[in-house]
């Protein structure tokens, strides 16, 4: 690759000129050594303006040897051959905010978070949720903000400070599609429930002789049949089941036929999707208002509502007890991990996509805690809203073991709490409307937030596309993959893509993503960075989390977890073998887009000499950092005081302390 430099001795602007020596290292020179042979090339306007920036500022810069600063400015003036675009912003700080809120507490609070919990012990899988949640969670929320709202750069493009990792965010863009997808399904199934919610009596409350199965009504507030306890399925479950998904016992012939009336339903979300990013980060920014405020409103009467439920006492001890025997189960480490991964929304390339249109010197340190705070307080509000109407359940039914009374899974969010709703006996309907207006709220808040990480990226590519014709493009595809959750066999390809698509590939490239940033780029630089574009230093906790325990554990959960691997199953269902086959394929293309871009990057590479051409794969791009050219050009001068003052000597071990702790 062409490198490039101004003249040094006129203070006008000048053009950027090539090296013959592309391996030129400034982090090398000493004062004895001569800057490569220059020859002349035409710049393009934006290296023109950066460049001349830099060289403004570099100028200044005390000269030990007379010519360190020549060879420094070589490296600072290589520029990419695609123009800079001017990048949207927020209106206000308030937006990205609310946005962020919308984004992370969705349905991975409200709808996720009780069915794993419920799957993993209760008060068993607490523990470790909240342990993760702070050694893994903020640490990696935290970071992901910082480095793509220094840098103003999406979730694929963040990696120019690491060339040779870009697979990390090609493939999460590609896990966060899968559950685009799969999510505007269940916003779907909301719809149908929505319509269905104003009928009285709510058509759920009630069993149907068509099911031709051993029922309780849900409205019952008692069991009325002593006998049912241990064969009666209440007309929530059923209705789900037999009415709204048709579902079928097996998927070994075929996932069946698309309803029509879901069909219908999954217009309605991505619509919605559609109308919001129509005008890009603005619009939806204005949206979030409604999305982040209004779900808390309907939670907490549901809250109330759960807690007047007699038995409801138990189910909620069930979920704040912990179950010592389970918390060292290697499984409920890893469900506590995907868990955080789903309800912050990490590790997905969503945080990166929306911090990259800040204002550069937004306090994202407050943003993270309040989103993290928020996000812990709805997950556990969720958990015991559903775990009050299990107990209340349990003590209906009689059922000793209070994970008998409902299955895990997708249904969980609509089998108790439609349960829930159908035992109030003060106008039922509009609690139900109420409810299910929040979760299609919830839901269109995390669906906007991965579509617009979809559009980012397309767009970061091909910056002359409209806003308006990629998102009528997502949603046209993302409408047409849908289809297939609106098939008797689609909630068994909706828990078959979570796993493999999304669950699996997150925790492997979020290892890899702690070691580029912690590692590769480096602790102390992004501490330099935030002190750099906030002002502020950097605590311990950060710095031991993001180099040490963070990786760490993450390692350590993804190694137990492939070590210990069982075959995944829906509701104790083996999928024919067809089907782990085709899961593995989907795990790979999302886990081998890192090293095949790796490979690209070093093929791409011109340095004759393959070490300099591998060094530089892990090297930050020329143009990496702010987006403002002054800005720009100031960080490219801190970071060369820097590197000038370290000593040429270190150890290996040295380093690697300073790395974290200097």
């Amino acid at each position: 690759m062409a490198t490039s430099n101004p003249a040094f001795e006129s203070d006008e602007p000048v053009a950027v000129v090539t090296v013959r020596s592309p391996s030129y290292e400034p982090s090398q020179t000493r004062s004895n050594e001569q800057p490569p042979q220059l020859s002349a090339i035409q710049p393009t306007s934006s290296e023109v303006e950066l460049s001349t920036a830099k060289v403004n500022h570099f100028q200044q810069l005390p000269d030990a040897g007379g010519n360190t600063r020549a060879s420094a400015l070589l490296e600072m003036n290589l520029m990419k051959n695609i123009p800079k675009v001017q990048r949207d912003k927020w209106g206000k700080d308030i937006e990205f905010l609310l946005s962020c809120i919308a984004l992370s507490v969705g349905l991975g609070n409200v709808w996720r978070f009780p069915f794993t919990a419920l799957e993993n012990g209760g008060g068993a899988f607490v523990i470790p949720y909240l342990i993760v949640l702070l050694l893994v969670g903020r640490p990696i929320y935290y970071l992901e903000m910082l480095i793509s709202q220094f840098s103003s750069r999406g979730c694929i493009n963040v990696y120019d400070a690491s060339p040779a990792m870009r697979g990390i965010g090609v493939g999460q863009t590609y896990s966060t599609f899968i559950v685009m997808t799969y999510y505007a399904s269940l916003m779907a199934v909301t719809m149908r429930y929505l319509i269905a919610s104003f009928a009285d009596p709510l058509p759920w409350s009630e069993c149907s002789e068509a099911w031709n199965a051993t029922c309780i009504d849900s409205r019952l507030i008692r069991n009325m049949a002593e006998n049912s306890s241990t064969t009666a399925v209440t007309s929530a479950e059923l209705y789900f089941v037999r009415d709204v998904l048709k579902e079928a016992s097996t998927i070994h012939d075929g996932i069946g036929t698309p309803d029509w009336r879901l069909v219908l339903c999954l217009l309605v979300p991505w619509t919605c999707i559609c109308l919001t990013l129509i005008k890009g980060i603005k619009s939806s920014g204005k949206v979030a208002y409604f999305l982040a405020i209004f779900p808390y409103v309907v939670m907490l009467v549901l809250l109330v509502r759960a807690c007047t439920l007699e038995g409801a006492g138990d189910g909620m001890l069930y979920f704040i007890k912990p179950q010592w025997d389970r918390i060292l189960e290697a499984k409920v480490w890893y469900a506590a991990v995907t868990q955080v991964f789903f309800s912050l929304t990490i590790c997905f390339g969503n945080v990166m996509m929306y911090s990259s249109y800040n204002r550069f010197q937004n306090n994202v340190y407050r943003d993270v805690t309040i989103v993290s705070i928020m996000d812990t307080f709805t997950s556990m509000l969720a958990g015991l809203i559903v775990f009050g109407v299990i107990g209340h359940l349990a003590h209906v039914l009689e059922a000793p073991d209070i994970k008998q009374v409902v299955r895990g899974g997708a249904g969980l969010a609509f089998i108790t709490y439609p349960d829930a709703i159908a035992k109030f006996t003060f106008w039922p309907q509009f609690f139900a409307i109420a409810f299910f207006l929040m979760l299609f709220v919830l839901g269109i808040g995390s669906n906007v937030g991965m579509a617009t990480t979809t559009m980012t990226v397309i767009r970061d590519r091909f910056p002359q596309l409209q806003p308006a014709l990629v998102a009528v493009g997502i949603a046209v595809v993302g409408f047409g993959i849908g289809i297939i959750y609106t098939t008797p066999g689609g909630q068994y390809l909706l828990d078959f893509l979570d796993f493999y698509g999304a669950s699996f590939v997150a925790l492997v490239l979020a290892v890899f993503e702690m070691v580029t940033f912690a590692w590769i780029y480096g602790v102390g630089r992004i501490c330099r960075d935030i002190e750099f574009m906030l002002g502020i230093k950097t605590g311990l906790y950060w710095r031991v989390c993001w180099g040490i325990i963070t990786p760490t554990l993450l390692s350590a959960i993804l190694l137990y977890h492939i070590a210990t691997y069982e075959t995944f199953t829906f509701n104790g269902y083996v999928y024919p073998d067809g089907m782990y086959a085709f899961g593995w394929c989907i795990f790979a293309a999302g886990v081998l887009q890192l090293p095949a871009w790796a490979i690209y990057t070093f093929m791409k590479r011109k340095e004759p000499d393959w070490k300099d051409r591998l060094m530089h794969c892990f090297k930050p791009t020329h143009d990496w950092g702010p987006e403002d050219p002054e800005l720009n050009a100031k960080y490219h001068e801190s970071v060369y005081k820097y590197e000038q003052s370290l000593p040429r000597d270190r150890s290996i071990l040295r380093r690697m302390y300073d790395n974290v702790f200097s």
